[in-house]
This record gives C-alpha cells, sequence and structure tokens, in this order.
C-alpha cells in the first residue's frame, strides 16, 4: 500500500482544498506531527542514561529531524502562497 492509497481521504479533502501541492504538503505535515507525537510518547519511557529528564539521544535526534522537516514544508506552504497571492495581483 503506497501513501496515495493510506492517505487518500485526507490528500483528496487538503488538494480539494489548496491545490495539489500546498494539500500533498499539508497531509506531509499532518503525517510528521503524527510520528513526533508517537516518538515523543517513547521518549517519555527511553530516557538518557546521563540525564533522566531528556529523551535518549537516538530519540533526540530523531525529534530534531522530525521538526526541521515540519519546518521546511511549513516554509514552502508560505511560499507557494505568496507566490499565488503575486499571480492573483497581476
Amino acid at each position: 500500500m503506497t501513501v496515495f492509497d493510506d492517505q487518500k481521504q485526507a490528500l483528496e479533502q487538503h488538494e480539494f482544498m489548496m491545490g495539489v501541492s500546498r494539500g500533498r504538503l499539508a497531509v506531509s505535515l499532518d503525517m510528521l506531527t503524527d510520528a513526533l507525537v508517537l516518538v515523543g510518547q517513547h521518549g517519555v519511557y527511553c530516557t538518557s542514561a546521563r540525564n533522566l529528564n531528556k529523551p535518549a539521544l537516538d530519540l533526540e535526534y530523531v525529534l530534531g529531524q522530525i521538526n526541521g522537516a515540519k519546518e521546511l514544508i511549513g516554509s514552502v506552504m508560505e511560499q507557494l502562497r505568496i507566490e499565488r497571492e503575486m499571480k492573483e495581483k497581476i
């Protein structure tokens, strides 16, 4: 099963509301957020041996990478919105 099958309903809804590119990016953000929540929950049980108040280093890295990916996707969505608005003004 592909992501297009697995996320069919969400993709259809977001693509209809935002267009294909922004809709797919929005669904990607939702998927990354879900992964971030699951990794964060896992981090509660898998703490660092050095500091019990922090997640293990591998989980900390994964959390950072997911947050970074979300930030990049958000910036692309914002750029697409600005470009669309500029075209509408012309």
